[in-house]
């Protein structure tokens, strides 16, 4: 429980930056990107000592978690514009996915 807890504070700082500087669809598009990173965590920490198929196909679901929420945020993000910005949505995800995925390796331990 503790490296998903870790996971959600970094992601909260995360996105209070990404509200900051990019306003509240940034913050739309920053929070869906800690819960798909929570997730994609989620499935493949069990596999880490499993044998490597195992390992190689919860690794691809979870770039596929990653993938087809930022694709729900697209999508949100054209069909209702009025209400999330679709530049700052997609540019709040990735600015908070990104560093996410750069310290994958410290929550699967």
């Amino acid at each position: 429980m503790r490296p998903y807890a870790a996971l959600l504070a970094v992601g909260a700082v995360l996105v209070g930056a990404a509200v900051l500087i990019g306003g509240s669809g940034a913050g739309v598009g920053g929070a869906l990107a800690v819960i798909a990173q929570t997730a994609a965590v989620a499935l493949l920490r069990p596999a880490m000592a499993a044998p490597q198929p195992v390992f190689m196909s919860r690794w691809l679901g979870g770039m596929g978690i990653r993938a087809l929420t930022l694709g729900v945020l697209l999508v949100a993000g054209a069909t209702h514009g009025d209400r999330v910005a679709l530049l700052p949505a997609a540019l709040g995800y990735l600015g908070v996915l990104l560093p996410l995925l750069f310290t994958e390796t410290r929550f699967l331990r």
